[in-house]
């Protein structure tokens, strides 16, 4: 049995997070029919993470296992003919078969958008953060710059999924603007239940003069959700690099273009 990597890139908007879920729309249970049908077996498809309802991957790395021997270059043609629009295969590769899409991930990257205006932007709907009060970005660098490490992010998640720790490492953390739109991107080796965007939220509420960047520390010692800032929309949010190393696959997943 042949088992399968695939790289996708999806809009959220429409969809009730990736997981598979009772009565509602997922990307999950939208892949999983379009593999059906092109391979003729029903499979389960195994995905790199939980994302929310509406939220957003311009990188997705999932894998599945199968008896069908259609060749791997062929399979993102035959499964995008049988998905929608705002779901799309862009590569397909066979891989070990100790391989996971979850457990053989190194390092995620998530970015968040804030669109930054006094005036909205229609086609920025669903896609960005609309935000008219100016933030400072080197404030926001400054607060960003607090996360960065291994501690406690139990200030920075909501309750919803049981985890056995609450400790991650934090790889970098940068804020960047163009223009109207500023990008928060923010690399962890695993996040919790909404961690990037309570994260996000915090660091705008540093601008805001809510507290100083150097309060952060002390919130996340402290480990109380409610001092840290709000958990802010989903539809900003996009996973936007996945790092692969489990000792015998090694690749990134990268989007073709920038997330902005």
């Amino acid at each position: 049995m042949r088992n399968i990597c695939l790289f996708l890139t999806y809009l959220g908007t429409y969809y009730h997070g990736w997981q598979m879920q009772k009565d509602l729309p997922t990307v999950q249970q939208t892949l999983e029919e379009a593999i059906a049908m092109v391979t003729g077996q029903k499979v389960h498809v195994t995905g790199c993470g939980r994302t929310d309802a509406g939220v957003h991957a311009k990188c997705y790395v999932a894998n599945f296992r199968t008896d069908s021997t259609i060749p791997v270059d062929r399979l993102p043609y035959a499964l995008n003919t049988h998905l929608p629009q705002d779901v799309v295969v862009t590569k397909a590769f066979e891989v070990h078969d100790g391989f996971n899409a979850i457990s053989s991930c190194a390092k995620k990257e998530y970015t968040y958008l804030i669109y930054n205006s006094r005036v909205k932007d229609p086609f920025f709907v669903n896609r960005a953060w609309f935000y008219p009060k100016h933030l400072d970005e080197n404030i926001m660098q400054a607060a960003a710059d607090q996360f960065i490490g291994t501690h406690d992010f139990a200030a920075v998640r909501s309750v919803g999924t049981d985890v056995k720790s609450t400790v991650r490492t934090v790889y970098h953390y940068k804020v960047e603007r163009s223009g109207d739109i500023i990008a928060l991107r923010i690399c962890a080796n695993g996040f919790l239940y909404n961690m990037a965007r309570a994260m996000a939220g915090t660091v705008v509420y540093a601008a805001e003069g809510k507290f100083p960047p150097e309060a952060i520390g002390d919130i996340l010692n402290a480990g109380n959700r409610t001092a840290a800032g709000p958990t802010v929309p989903a539809g900003g949010l996009y996973m936007s690099h996945l790092w692969y190393d489990d000792g015998v696959e090694s690749f990134e997943c990268v989007p073709d273009r920038p997330v902005f």
